[in-house]
């Protein structure tokens, strides 16, 4: 879908309830554990988008049963085997957690994504699952295409890790390495870590499930993990909603002034997302809590921030389009990893906003993002979903910017143009 999108514009306050479908990062995650648990579970309320039916297919591939059933999947394990193609289309959480999986399968399990997939860093997990002695031919080139050799067992080990280029390295380990016959620790050492919170959620739900895990974090060059051998247990859960897909609803607000209500926002959780409300007081923002209804109320005046955003750099795309916006300069720093998403965020960030008559300055590690008027002009994606929602973003608060492929929100939010229009149009 390369047809351009017409954001639309809001001059007036909006004053809407939206309600965000679940979190794509603990969909994905509960799916892997269900797969290798010891009897069925039930995922409520799961996010069902691309990203999640290629996790889903995936572990179909190696022989796990998942089923609809009304609002919920219901996945059954089964015997882990091969022969087996996996398409990880541009999802890195498919990408990164299925390998380890596939470990323990019996059978050669053939992994490939789209294009750009192939570019996404893969080099650490394939070395990993290496010295784990397990056979993965990947003709030396550390990124997809490659084949996983699983032998129906891994007996499991000592591993250290340079995950600086993304979290998911060390999640991924964590997940599968329950069910090898030692379990595993993973000890990063390298440059900072980023995401912690998304490693955090892991060790979180392994530990719902039964698993036990140690964790030793000296800091963000220096942290070990332990996760003990065992079986995880069968589970019933409600996924929360995804507070990353809420990022440029509540932005919204800041933007257009009035209040935007997110429902069931998690009282406590280890989604990214939840920094919003925290981050967005200091561009102008009101945020108040009733009962477990999050609202965000602005004025229609930004500030510009200067904030590290190593953790939570998932959000960088929508607080970088509302920097573009404030009445002050900004900076965004401890992003570099950002470069090995979907796309090189950074560069794309600082490319599109410039063309629409912004300043900004690519830095080593982030964004500084200078007052400039913006204009009209067409904003690309490069497939990349967090993209088309920053480009909504600046549409609501400028004239004719059009938006090339909002169809890639399918990724994490196939509802995201429809939600868009929706809550503009109120």
């Amino acid at each position: 879908m390369n047809e351009l999108w017409s954001a639309p514009r809001r001059t007036s306050p909006l004053n809407g309830v939206m309600r965000i479908p679940g979190s794509k990062s603990l969909t994905n995650r509960w799916l892997v554990l269900a797969a290798i648990a010891d009897s069925p579970s039930r995922i409520n309320h799961p996010l069902i988008a691309r990203d999640t039916l290629l996790m889903a297919q995936a572990l179909e591939s190696l022989g796990v049963a998942v089923e609809r059933d009304g609002e919920a999947l219901v996945v059954t394990p089964g015997p882990l085997v091969g022969p087996a193609e996996v398409d990880c289309g541009l999802a890195g959480t498919v990408m990164r957690f299925v390998p380890p999986v596939a470990a323990i399968a019996h059978g050669a399990i053939r992994f490939d994504g789209d294009p750009h997939a192939r570019v996404r860093p893969m080099k650490q997990i394939i070395d990993s699952l290496r010295e784990l002695e397990v056979e993965v031919d990947d003709d030396g080139r550390g990124t997809l295409p490659f084949t996983v050799r699983g032998l129906g067992y891994v007996a499991g080990d000592n591993v250290t890790i340079d995950a600086s280029a993304s979290s998911q390295f060390v999640s991924a380990l964590l997940l599968a390495g329950c069910r090898y016959d030692a379990g595993i620790t993973v000890t990063h050492s390298g440059g900072a870590l980023p995401s912690m919170p998304h490693i955090d959620m892991s060790v979180a739900v392994l530990r719902q499930v039964g698993i036990t895990v140690d964790v030793d974090i000296v800091d963000n060059f220096n942290a070990t993990w332990t996760v003990h051998p065992g079986v995880p247990e069968g589970f019933a859960i409600t996924v929360e909603p995804d507070l990353s897909n809420a990022a440029p609803f509540v932005a919204a607000a800041l933007i257009a002034g009035g209040s935007i209500t997110i429902p069931d926002w998690p009282a406590h959780t280890h989604q990214a997302g939840d920094t919003l409300r925290r981050l967005l007081p200091m561009m102008g923002a009101t945020v108040s809590t009733v009962g477990s209804d999050m609202t965000f109320t602005g004025t229609g005046v930004l500030h510009g921030i200067d904030v590290d955003m190593h953790d939570v750099g998932e959000l960088t795309p929508v607080i970088a389009a509302l920097c573009a916006l404030a009445d002050s300069p900004s900076q965004l720093r401890g992003i570099a990893h950002l470069r090995g998403h979907e796309t090189d965020r950074l560069a794309a960030l600082a490319t599109e906003i410039n063309a629409l008559g912004g300043d900004v300055v690519e830095t080593e590690d982030g964004l500084i993002i200078n007052p400039a008027p913006l204009h009209a002009g067409t904003f690309h994606t490069y497939d990349d979903h967090r993209m088309a929602m920053a480009g909504a973003v600046l549409g609501l608060g400028v004239d004719g910017i059009e938006i090339e492929n909002i169809g890639t929100t399918s990724k994490t939010l196939p509802e995201f143009a429809d939600m868009w229009l929706s809550m503009v149009n109120a």
